[in-house]
């Protein structure tokens, strides 16, 4: 079995951790009605993307 010879140190331990982090979601305005949307993502209010009418919304 498997064990380890010395401790880990909180130093060792953060660096290991460093990228387990979450990241904070990134938003941009949507240019056709100016809702936030994600980015690459269709706009979920007009139902545009990249400058066309995807999904047709009723309002």
């Amino acid at each position: 079995m498997a064990v380890p010879k010395r401790k880990t140190t909180p130093s060792r331990r953060g660096m290991r951790r460093s990228h387990d982090a979450l990241k904070v979601e990134s938003f941009q305005e949507c240019p056709n009605c100016g809702e936030l949307k994600r980015p690459h993502i269709l706009c979920g209010s007009c139902g545009h993307y990249n400058g066309r009418e995807i999904v047709a919304i009723e309002a």
